[in-house]
């Protein structure tokens, strides 16, 4: 027994597990042992003391002494000794295949992986394995485990394939999300800048509608104090606006007349101005207190329009010719001599 011991150390299996083999199979043989080894590799090597000897041993044991029965039994019939020896059962045989086994474990253990149900016993005897059939048995073991450990192998790879490509459409399923985020986020911000723009407009108009209303009350006083001037009857509400515009218009066409009127500028609580643009289109009018700066005129002309801002435009007078400067816009209309009316151009 000790041979077989060593002779599967020698072959790479680990100790335990040979003396697991060794013990179970009831040290029958080195063959059991290896059948042992193979159908039970992956499972964990149980405590020794837990682990019991086949009963095939115990039934061979039993066997053996009914078997000295039977002889005696036929040494008393007068039997020779040697027809009892022949008669004693000395293995089983498969009649299918016609393998023999040593013992009734070894048979049941053919019988599971071979699906053969047939046996009868014998008298032929199971001889040990001879060197020759050891180095064979060997290189048979030593050829399983390599198959065995290509398809590990090629398993294992096709595995670490599968995980790549899942690790691949997880980066590329995460990218793509990420660019969608990325599409709605401009998406939204196109529509907030969209929006604002509306809401400025919306704004300007507003700030627009209520200039002309200012503008519009304005004028009505304007056209009322006129009237008390020259001693004309006031005219009502429906008509006052277009007094208002006749005296823009007389304003406009004429502002060196009225300042040829022999009246001081600073009898003119209100100045009449016309703003037209350096680039052209419509001239804006609008009236303002002789004390506002030059600034306001800014700011109203750039409530009227989106291309001209507060910071940037410049007003010039062509008669008398003048340019004001941005220290200029600091000063009231009165001292800048725009009073009672005046044409200014803007330019943004």
């Amino acid at each position: 027994m000790a041979g077989d011991k060593e002779t599967l150390l020698s072959m790479g299996f680990d100790p335990a597990r040979v003396e697991w083999a060794l013990k179970a199979t009831g040290n029958r043989g080195l063959q059991p042992a290896m059948d042992h080894i193979l159908e039970n590799e992956s499972k964990p090597v149980p405590a020794m003391d837990s682990v019991s000897e086949s009963s095939a041993a115990a039934g061979g044991s039993a066997n053996a002494d009914d078997d000295d029965e039977d002889a005696d039994a036929l040494r008393d019939l007068g039997v020779g000794a040697a027809a009892a020896v022949e008669a004693k059962v000395r293995s089983i045989k498969c009649s299918q295949c016609g393998k023999i086994f040593k013992n009734t474990a070894l048979a049941n253990y053919h019988a599971e992986k071979s699906g053969h149900d047939q046996f009868e016993e014998s008298t032929e005897e199971v001889k040990p394995l001879t060197e020759e059939e050891k180095k064979e048995k060997l290189a048979e073991l030593r050829a399983k485990m390599a198959e065995k450990r290509s398809r590990q192998s090629i398993q294992d790879a096709a595995d670490a394939k599968a995980n790549e490509n899942l690790r691949r459409k997880a980066g590329k399923d995460l990218h793509k999300i990420k660019e969608e985020l990325q599409a709605k986020e401009a998406l939204k911000e196109a529509a907030q800048k969209k929006q604002d723009k509306i809401n400025d407009a919306k704004a300007r108009a507003a700030v627009k509608a209520q200039i002309e209303a200012d503008k519009k009350v304005r004028a009505e006083k304007a056209a009322k104090e006129k009237a008390l001037r020259e001693g004309r009857p006031i005219e009502d509400a429906g008509t006052s606006s277009t007094s208002a515009s006749a005296t823009s218009a007389s304003a406009t066409s004429a502002p060196s007349s009225s300042a040829g009127a022999g009246m001081a500028s600073k009898d003119f609580k209100e100045t009449r101005l016309q703003i037209r643009m350096s680039t052209g289109g419509q001239p804006y009018t609008t009236t303002l207190p002789s004390d506002s700066p030059l600034s306001e005129v800014a700011e109203f002309i750039a409530a009227q329009t989106l291309s001209v801002s507060v910071d940037t435009v410049t007003f010039a007078q062509h008669f008398p010719r003048k340019t004001f400067s941005r220290s200029d816009f600091s000063k009231s209309l009165r001292e800048l001599g725009l009073t009672p009316s005046a044409v200014l151009i803007a330019t943004p």
